[in-house]
């Protein structure tokens, strides 16, 4: 029986090993032309708003978009002017149905495919010399292979007699439902309450990546220098470079559309177990680790919620044997288990084999 056992996991570590040897080009690929995607349809969207607003077309900015009486405001903002002003605005109210319509549907993608921060934060890499890359790739490196060993080691507790296949010594870490980029939105709206005009908006990247370019705009048309040419840059930079962690520790309007996408249950991460290498006992964490916003697929207990998933699809390019897709609705058969049904039913076959 003991013999079985060590044949059958030498054969799924060979089957591990030959499927990230074989699917390692192929997902550095995949993953390069998502990126280049998302970057290519946040670019087109920037620079198509701001050709309407050299051309004096009516489409507004990221801040509020739209044509004539239809248009859709910034929630975070709709939602401050409304506080500022103690005063219900239809077109405020009309905003953030809309919105709220839309994450239901999409979730954060926003994040990872319109926001201008996305843009900057693409740029900064193109700018990186080739010695950083290959230190933060390195760094990358070490923290994967940091995590493989825990995990080998947590295979081999859980062989010891210990319950918990994420980590056979220790409690799991639960992750709560808040965390500091709701408390920057509730200092916001606070903020704007107080002082009577939403304060956030005058730091608010995706406002200032707008003012930014409507300053350069002016100097290049009109010749017009003022102090904003300077001013909007730097705090910008300042957001971006010097607060690294913007997105997912300060962002105060992640954190709403996060609220929001508590009931988004479609184009959510769906993981096929009969493919997954994790579910198939080998050691195996790379969807995890390349996660931007921490959320773990196979212990969804002790991982981020995915109401902050921004459906950009570092997971699904970075999954060795290719188990992870993006379905319009997640099916309950076990070849395309919702992630968090997945990952309770192999935690289940577990203690069932030890049974």
């Amino acid at each position: 029986m003991a013999q079985k056992k060590e044949t059958t996991e030498a054969s799924v570590s060979s089957q591990a090993a030959g499927v990230k040897g074989k699917g390692s080009a192929n997902a550095l690929a995949a993953k390069l032309k998502t990126r280049r995607l998302r970057t290519a349809v946040g670019a087109v969207v920037f620079v198509g708003m701001a050709a309407g607003l050299v051309a004096g077309v009516s489409m507004g900015t990221m801040s509020g978009f739209g044509w004539d009486t239809f248009s859709m405001l910034c929630p975070l903002g709709a939602l401050g002017t409304m506080i500022a002003t103690k005063t219900m605005i239809p077109r405020a109210v009309v905003s953030l149905v809309l919105i709220a319509a839309l994450v239901l549907v999409f979730g954060r993608a926003f994040c990872s495919w319109l926001c201008p921060t996305m843009l900057i934060d693409r740029i900064r890499d193109f700018f990186r010399s080739p010695k950083k890359r290959r230190e933060l790739t390195e760094k990358k490196n070490s923290e994967i292979k940091a995590i493989s060993q825990q995990e080998l080691a947590s295979l081999k507790a859980a062989k010891d007699g210990y319950a918990c296949g994420a980590c056979g010594k220790c409690q799991p870490v639960h992750h709560g439902k808040v965390d500091s980029r709701h408390a920057v939105l509730g200092g916001a709206l606070l903020s704007t309450a107080v002082f009577g005009f939403p304060v956030f908006c005058l730091i608010c990247p995706v406002g200032l990546s707008v003012a930014t370019f409507i300053a350069l705009w002016r100097l290049l048309q009109f010749s017009e220098a003022t102090l904003s040419l300077v001013v909007f840059p730097v705090i910008l930079v300042a957001e971006i470079v010097l607060l690294r962690k913007w997105c997912h520790r300060f962002c105060p309007l992640g954190a709403l559309l996060g609220l929001m996408a508590r009931l988004n249950r479609t184009f959510r991460p769906t993981v096929a177990a009969e493919s997954c290498l994790h579910c198939s006992g080998a050691s195996c964490s790379r969807c995890a680790d390349v996660c931007p916003e921490g959320i773990d697929l196979h212990h969804p207990e002790a991982s981020v919620s995915l109401a902050e998933c921004t459906k950009c699809g570092e997971c699904r390019d970075a999954c060795p044997a290719h188990a992870i897709s993006f379905p319009l609705l997640a099916r309950t058969e076990k070849a395309g288990l919702p992630v968090a049904s997945a990952a309770q039913e192999a935690d289940e076959d577990a203690v069932g084999a030890e049974g």
